[in-house]
């Protein structure tokens, strides 16, 4: 990702209110705790600093709040229902694995299985650019991890896949359509208004001068009428 589109998205971020961070930030990982903690850490001074304060706030969240995040994340293998902005990244990150094998998919479906038995949560890998085998190899290799390890795990893949979709959800901010130029027309009018408003005076020649006209004095105003008030 170009880094001024980064250095826009930071700022878009930066300039949210705090409903609207959070749930943006909500798409990119479903922990309430994660998401205050990160809105919370505004105003970030570049990509680096946001990047490092998400990695942060993974690792400091308890591991009931490692389990709301999951509760978001569909089955590998399964495909996200819904329009929302989170669902559509989901089908995205597991477009690779949806072109595999059927007889690769079955297997991975039976691995999913056996790892909610082992552990019982969802079984969490960041599936961006991975095949269905790459994956299945992976779910199979990890149910070899006592609880501890494959909570280390966990919480490393769910890192990269909020990285990836803070990634993603500055592309959209940056692609954020920007605040409509004035008509031409209109900028014309005002450009020649205030053109006029600052454009000295000009003398009219002696030559041009209308002929004078002698008028009668003006009434003296009332006692108490300021002068030059409108009737």
């Amino acid at each position: 990702m170009p880094e001024d589109a980064r250095r826009e998205a930071v700022a878009a971020l930066n300039a949210w209110s705090a409903e609207q961070a959070t749930q943006e930030l909500s798409a990119c990982c479903a922990s309430r705790r994660w998401t205050a903690a990160v809105a919370d850490g505004r105003p970030y001074g570049g990509w680096a600093e946001l990047a490092s304060a998400a990695t942060a706030g993974i690792k400091a969240l308890r591991w009931s709040d490692v389990l709301e995040a999951l509760d978001a994340h569909p089955r590998i293998g399964d495909r996200a229902a819904g329009q929302s902005r989170e669902a559509a990244w989901s089908r995205a990150e597991q477009s690779a694995a949806a072109g595999s094998a059927e007889s690769v998919r079955q297997e991975v479906t039976r691995a999913n299985a056996e790892y909610e038995q082992a552990f019982g949560h969802v079984f969490l890998i960041r599936a961006a650019g991975r095949s269905a085998e790459e994956i299945l190899a992976e779910a199979r290799r990890r149910l070899g991890n006592d609880a501890a390890a494959e909570q280390r795990e966990v919480r490393a893949e769910l890192a990269q896949i909020v990285l990836l979709r803070l990634e993603r959800l500055a592309e959209a901010a940056a692609a954020a359509e920007p605040a409509a130029a004035p008509a031409p027309a209109a900028a014309e009018s005002a450009a020649a208004a205030t053109a006029a408003s600052t454009a000295p005076a000009t003398a009219t020649p002696a030559s041009a001068a209308p002929a004078a006209v002698t008028a009668a004095p003006a009434p003296a105003p009332e006692p108490g009428t300021p002068i030059g008030a409108a009737g």
